[in-house]
């Protein structure tokens, strides 16, 4: 498992690719994980104003699911960095940077649920319900088109512009003690 070759266009080793991959994630959930703490401080102070009590059974359901929607992406958030400090100089940084990847884009998913209903929510206080479930369905949608939809039209274009940069790698890493070939960035 000590491969030392090169194996990326960066002339990198399987080591030095996961901690760039890892320091990458690593910036990328400074970003998100501010938008998380201002909106679950948002809707931690929601509960403490004058108008709280007055909400119906609808907004208060939609602000309790919302709050545990921004918990949850908080802990996803998060997670990556337990992870890390807890398999800390065990020889899986690569499993750590795939497992805190995915933690990371379920940690997207929910946070958009997040978004979602808590423009639904302060919409539907502030004008009513019809125009507090139109903000959250645009808002999902912006979200997701974002999100979702943005990055796979770019890396559509990308394969269309250079469908010859997709190759195929040497082995990089050992499965279950067998080697398996991992494709290349623009391949995934």
């Amino acid at each position: 498992m000590a491969d030392h070759r090169p194996c990326t266009a960066r002339n990198e080793t399987p080591l030095e690719r996961a901690d760039r991959n890892f320091g990458e994630l690593l910036q990328e959930l400074r970003v998100t994980q501010t938008g998380v703490q201002i909106l679950f401080a948002f809707l931690l102070s929601l509960a403490f104003t004058q108008r709280f009590p007055d909400l119906d059974t609808v907004q208060r359901a939609t602000y309790v699911t919302t709050l545990l929607l921004s918990v949850l992406a908080a802990a996803l958030f998060t997670a990556p960095a337990a992870l890390h400090r807890f398999l800390f100089q065990q020889g899986a940084k690569p499993r750590i940077v795939q497992v805190s990847s995915r933690l990371a884009s379920f940690g997207m998913a929910v946070l958009v649920l997040a978004f979602t209903g808590s423009v639904m929510l302060v919409v539907d206080v502030t004008i009513g319900r019809t125009g507090g479930l139109a903000a959250g369905a645009a808002t999902l949608c912006v979200c997701l088109g974002l999100w979702w939809l943005l990055p796979r039209l770019v890396r559509r274009a990308d394969r269309t512009q250079t469908p010859h940069r997709m190759t195929i790698r040497q082995p990089t890493a050992v499965r279950g003690g067998v080697p398996h070939r991992e494709l290349s960035a623009r391949r995934r």
